[in-house]
């Protein structure tokens, strides 16, 4: 079928919203729409739909407003804590490696041998690093520590040392670090975490695709992971039983994010952060990201744990 809707001024998009129930002050809608791309607007008025396209009777553009402005708050927190822990992974993948393997192993394959070969996965992960690096040096970036160690080591180096290199991986290149290396390491660093390797895996495959729908401004709202996030063993670790948590919403997310957020240095203060945002806009439908009913009683969330 051929697409031939045509375009729409803000006044026609304006119109178009009213007509199915929207209720606003036109000027004010327009004045939206003019910041707020119309169908990025749409998603956040899907779940005020009555079956149709005309919404449910008292759908308010303040309350999407407020929908919307919750959305933002909740990828900046997701933002600050995803931070942490890709710090912290990569810190640990570094000193783990650098310890077994010196500085400069990681361009060989033998130590990464999860690395899928049907794919070349390492290949494509060498290249991916060389370009970082290269951006790195380029004098745009001005990345002082990269350019420093190639002026001053380059004559005998045409690659950086582990520790140095992880400072400017992407979050995508850290997480198949953790994949490709051998799984004596990937252990060492899910220690950290106080969790198995294979579900660290997981968190991480979880949080880089988090992240990166927050670093592009995406909504989290009504919005579900393709994959599911695995989560800690219940017998284990009590405070991990959650009647009614899904592992395939944000709020999945956000419980790992507060669990972690202990052992991470500067992010003490996310959980009491990230509890008052959730409290804050607790008049919204908090099932819609996938919090269940009485969260705030978790003992994942509580400020001091048990």
């Amino acid at each position: 079928m051929k697409y031939e809707k045509p375009a729409k001024t803000l006044e026609e998009q304006a119109d178009l919203l009213l007509s199915r129930g929207l209720v606003a002050d036109k000027d004010t809608l327009v004045a939206t729409l003019a910041q707020v791309n119309y169908y990025r607007l749409s998603t956040y008025l899907y779940t005020y739909r009555d079956g149709s396209d005309a919404f449910v009777p008292d759908t308010r553009l303040d309350r999407v407003l407020r929908l919307y402005e919750f959305d933002h708050a909740l990828r900046m927190l997701l933002l600050d804590a995803i931070e942490g822990v890709e710090i912290l992974v990569r810190t640990q993948l570094a000193y783990h490696f650098a310890l077994r393997y010196g500085p400069f192993d990681w361009a060989r394959p033998e130590p990464f041998p999860n690395f899928s070969t049907l794919h070349d996965d390492f290949g494509r992960w060498q290249t991916k690093l060389q370009e970082q690096t290269r951006r790195s040096r380029d004098q745009k970036s001005n990345e002082d520590t990269v350019t420093h160690f190639f002026r001053k080591y380059g004559d005998s180096h045409d690659r950086l040392p582990i520790w140095m290199l992880v400072e400017i991986m992407d979050f995508g290149s850290t997480l198949s670090f953790f994949r490709g290396v051998e799984t004596s390491i990937r252990k060492d660093v899910s220690r950290s975490l106080n969790q198995p390797e294979e579900l660290v895996l997981s968190w991480l495959l979880s949080l880089n695709t988090v992240r990166n729908r927050c670093a592009h401004h995406a909504r989290l709202w009504n919005w579900q992971l393709g994959i599911p996030v695995k989560l800690p063993n219940r017998r284990k670790y009590p405070e991990w039983v959650v009647p009614g948590l899904s592992n395939r919403y944000i709020g999945a997310i956000l419980y790992i994010c507060s669990w972690v957020s202990d052992r991470l240095v500067t992010k003490d203060r996310w959980r009491e952060k990230a509890r008052n945002t959730l409290l804050e806009y607790s008049d919204l439908d908090l099932s819609r990201i996938g919090m269940p009913p009485g969260w705030e009683g978790d003992r994942i969330w509580t400020l001091e744990r048990e």
